[in-house]
């Protein structure tokens, strides 16, 4: 319990309802420090879309709703992409709905990776700060996180340092990592399983090279993950002998950690800067080792030779390789690294620390 208690509103991402999914790796985030600062007894209020649950612990949080068109994502935007808020618009109606409820709060905490929250924080009271999910993804964007880091970068964290290095800083980043519920995932010690792969169906996450390396194995790969890019999906499927992908569609964390965990090991191959790598806590966190590509926010996340191993970025060969050599992995080590460096309560403690800081006066 902290000995000083934070009145906090939290304003969760624009594209879509929390619990549905489409919100990516934003929702599993929002829901652990949801958790994680309710039990260390601050008091929280959620702005989020007309629709949305709150993760099961966290009865004691407001939830505030706003309706509206949900926001274009910027995971697919081309670098000197445009800013657009579409008529009606979810992002504008959530935060209108933030700063009515912010009279009287400490601070709010905003998770959507949008330029509106970041233009608006030297505007309004109180203090506005950001999570920032993603790393560098058009130009409009950097600018708005740069412009932002030179007013007061106190306001904003990151994931992981790689993501951070996308921005051009004034000083050294304030990462704060992620966490997880770790009740919600029990450990397998058995090996045995099949290869799994975890994420949207989408381009920037790398599925084909995956799907390349359990068909040079001749092995079936489970593959969870909201279908994003439905022509995608079906082009990766054709690139590979048939039989070689096992859709197992979206699900809920629970469902989830019980499929992955019998897991010989998990794939992750991303085409792009990650943030952070979710899914690779997700399966560290049932003692499942990960192969992945030393690109982004996984880089940080994976001992190579301890809880998996990282190789060259775009190398199916390589992959392939690692997958061969993955059974020498000790997955009670993967298990460990998460309870020392991803647990909920040590994210909610960082987020804390960076917010009560953030907060004191400027020398």
């Amino acid at each position: 319990m902290t000995s000083s208690r934070l009145n906090l509103v939290l304003v969760s991402t624009p594209i879509g309802a929390l619990g549905s999914g489409r919100g990516g790796g934003v929702e599993l985030t929002l829901s652990s420090l949801l958790r994680g600062l309710t039990e260390r007894g601050h008091r929280l209020r959620l702005v989020a879309a007309q629709g949305s649950q709150l993760p099961r612990g966290c009865e004691s949080v407001q939830l505030i709703t706003a309706e509206g068109n949900d926001q274009p994502s910027w995971q697919h935007a081309d670098a000197d992409e445009a800013m657009l808020i579409p008529r009606n618009g979810l992002m504008p109606a959530m935060w209108n709905r933030a700063l009515q409820e912010a009279d009287g709060a400490d601070a709010v905490l905003n998770f959507g990776y949008d330029w509106l929250p970041l233009w608006i924080t030297p505007h309004v009271r109180p203090p506005l700060f950001h999570l920032i999910s993603m790393g560098s993804v058009a130009a409009v964007m950097e600018e708005a996180v740069e412009a932002l880091a030179g007013w007061d970068q106190r306001r904003l964290a990151f994931h992981t340092s790689r993501q951070a290095a996308d921005f051009t800083l004034p000083n050294a980043p304030r990462v704060v990592g992620n966490g997880f519920d770790l009740s919600g995932y029990e450990v397998c010690l058995d090996g045995a399983g099949p290869l799994g792969w975890a994420g949207r169906i989408a381009p920037e996450k790398g599925l084909e090279d995956a799907a390349a390396a359990a068909a040079a194995l001749g092995e079936r790969l489970l593959v969870w993950g909201l279908r994003e890019d439905e022509d995608y999906a079906l082009s990766v499927e054709a690139s590979v002998p048939p039989g070689t992908l096992d859709w197992r569609g979206f699900l809920p964390t629970r469902a989830l950690q019980a499929e992955l965990g019998r897991c010989r090991a998990l794939i992750n191959t991303p085409k792009w800067n990650e943030a952070y790598g979710n899914v690779v806590v997700e399966a560290l966190a049932c003692g499942v080792p990960v192969v992945a590509y030393d690109r982004g926010g996984p880089g940080e996340l994976i001992c190579s030779g301890t809880t998996g191993f990282l190789v060259e970025p775009d190398d199916v060969a390589a992959l392939t390789q690692a997958l061969r050599d993955v059974m020498v992995i000790d997955r009670s080590a993967c298990r460990a690294w998460v309870e020392q460096n991803a647990d909920q309560a040590v994210f909610a403690r960082r987020v804390e620390t960076w917010i009560s800081e953030g907060l004191m006066p400027l020398p």
